[in-house]
């Protein structure tokens, strides 16, 4: 499936960030979809909650936000915004 590639490659994004910070978990996370990435935010939503099981953000809020301009230069992007962390 090519979303569950696309969400592991940046739930490893999310794990070196969260490790860096010597996080305990990833409380919430703030994704970007381009208007051309071909996935809707329940879906996208779905994907993550599957692929985060047994990770750091596993359970963490997660806020997506779309774009509808077709022009931009990462339409066809999902991108990684924001998370927030737990520390110990």
């Amino acid at each position: 499936m090519h979303e569950a590639g696309l969400i592991r490659n940046l739930l490893q994004k999310i794990n070196e960030l969260a490790s860096r910070e010597a996080a305990t978990s990833v409380t919430r996370v703030t994704v970007w979809l381009g208007a051309l990435s071909h996935i809707s935010p329940e879906h996208f939503a779905e994907h993550f909650r599957n692929e985060t099981v047994g990770s750091l953000a596993e359970g963490a809020e997660l806020t997506v936000e779309t774009s509808s301009d077709i022009n931009h230069p990462q339409a066809q992007a999902i991108l990684l915004r924001s998370i927030d962390i737990a520390e110990a």
